[in-house]
């Protein structure tokens, strides 16, 4: 693990309460420019958090669902835009550390596939940032829909295919990349880890609403991996483990958006203070409304880190999954348009934490999977159908 002697001897969620603020100071210059925060992540990457998620026999943090939770939100606490980058990685990085031994093997995966996972977790945990590269333009994150193909070759896979919203585009160590199988009918979708370098151009296209400074731009792929590349070792893993085990496809964006919603009341507690509107009713209900509404999401998300870490891929764990992203998403739009009403005109300005938090907050409910998706899959749930198979369009 990347060390650095301001960190040495400091508890993961105590390294993120102290870069927190450092983040905060840079966000508005990373937002207005939307560029990569590098001096973040190498902030990140001096204090071993980039290897949170690798176990402790390969030199990371080894850390559990609920911790990451917490960690990433109060990294979004700083800077929503790192901590999504953040999420990305970790989702990647826990995934691989998280998905238990035994199914992978009962799945057929052979043993040599462990040996390629212990490498990349290792990476990782020595300072490497890894990037997700699923997403495509006109099928979104639904994966039966992907469009990117790889053949396999005499020596592993050629990849190839266009995605989008690559947040960390051009600055990742690899990408965690999804394709079909261009040989079968079937909608056979694998992971692939592919290594930045020839085969992958990134296309300047990120210009958006909210979340600017994650550099989620375009990434076309035209490139040859060895068969350690293929996660798991075998084929067709992708839509198995996103129906089993949901947790790094939804609810890891929850940690990170109960931070934005958290730091929308921050920015509007110190607005208010240094504009003497605390004298206002109006004003006070508004933040003692939004104060309740962030915590409640905070103990959803909380209660759902607690039973993926205790019983993971449960019919009622994945509910709260699914719960816990619905809530996030749409607690932090909620708050932040209401406490910017509250703050008035002058927090609407270009450069205003709250204007930032506020365009940051919008994107809760859009990422996968989006509010609506999860309402229904809940709702689907609910009447006692199967919400992964029973819906008219297939969930992923």
């Amino acid at each position: 693990m990347t060390g650095d002697p301001n960190f040495e001897g400091t508890g993961a969620l105590a390294a993120a309460q102290k870069l927190a603020p450092r983040l905060a100071e840079r966000a508005a210059a990373h937002d207005e420019r939307g560029r990569f925060p590098a001096d973040d992540f190498a902030d990140l990457r001096a204090a071993g958090l980039l290897g949170l998620m690798a176990p402790t026999r390969l030199g990371g943090l080894g850390a559990s669902f609920a911790e990451y939770s917490e960690v990433a939100a109060e990294l979004a606490r700083g800077a929503g835009a790192t901590a999504l980058i953040f999420n990305m990685h970790a989702s990647v990085t826990g995934a691989l550390a998280h998905t238990p031994d035994e199914l992978v093997r009962q799945l057929g995966a052979p043993e040599s596939s462990f040996e390629a996972r212990d490498r990349a977790l290792a990476a990782a945990a020595d300072g490497a940032l890894y990037g997700v590269a699923m997403s495509e333009r006109g099928s979104g994150s639904r994966l039966s829909r992907t469009s990117t193909a790889y053949r396999r070759t005499g020596t592993g896979f050629r990849i190839t295919g266009d995605k989008a919203f690559v947040s960390g585009a051009g600055h990742a160590d690899a990408y965690l990349v999804t394709a079909r199988d261009a040989e079968s009918e079937e909608p056979q979708v694998s992971y692939f880890l592919v290594p930045a370098g020839d085969g992958i151009r990134v296309e300047q296209t990120w210009d958006s609403l909210g979340m600017r400074a994650t550099g989620s731009h375009d990434v076309h792929f035209d490139v040859e991996v060895g068969p350690e590349a293929l996660l798991g070792g075998m084929e067709g893993l992708t839509l198995m483990l996103a129906e089993v085990m949901p947790q790094w496809l939804v609810a890891s964006y929850a940690a990170v958006y109960v931070g934005v919603a958290r730091s929308a009341v921050d920015a509007a507690v110190d607005h208010v203070r240094e504009r003497g509107l605390g004298g206002l009713p109006t004003v006070r209900a508004r933040l003692g409304r939004a104060d309740a509404a962030v915590t409640a999401a905070e103990l959803v998300v909380a209660e759902t880190a607690a039973r993926i870490d205790d019983e993971p891929g449960t019919p009622e764990t994945n509910r709260w999954v699914w719960r816990a992203k619905l809530v996030a998403g749409d607690t932090a739009a909620e708050v932040a348009t209401s406490l910017l009403e509250a703050a008035g005109a002058s927090a609407t300005r270009r450069g205003h934490p709250l204007e930032r938090i506020f365009r940051d907050s919008r994107c809760g409910a859009l990422q996968p999977a989006t509010s609506d998706v999860c309402a229904d899959w809940l709702g689907v749930a609910a009447v006692g159908d199967d919400p992964d198979h029973d819906a008219e369009v297939p969930r992923w």
